[in-house]
């Protein structure tokens, strides 16, 4: 269920209302009983929950001792 903003035309009270998308907006300010309307927001976006998301998970896996080692071999041609 989504999160909704709203603000209302009166008094200018912003508020979030936590509400199934098939319910009607709300249309009534809680505070002074003035008209409200629903803000257009972007939304929470991507959101990770849990363990596992590290910034080791997508490192080089040919690099894994942290320093890169010259190569010293020589071609015999």
């Amino acid at each position: 269920m989504p999160t909704y903003e709203y603000i209302c035309t009166k008094c200018g009270y912003e508020f979030e209302e936590f509400q199934s998308i098939s319910a009607e907006p709300i249309s009534i300010c809680p505070k002074c009983n003035g008209r409200v309307e629903r803000k257009i927001s972007a939304g929470a976006g991507l959101v990770f929950k849990g363990s596992g998301f590290y910034i080791t998970d997508y490192k080089n896996k040919e690099n894994k001792s942290g320093s890169k080692q010259p190569s010293n071999k020589k071609s015999d041609s």
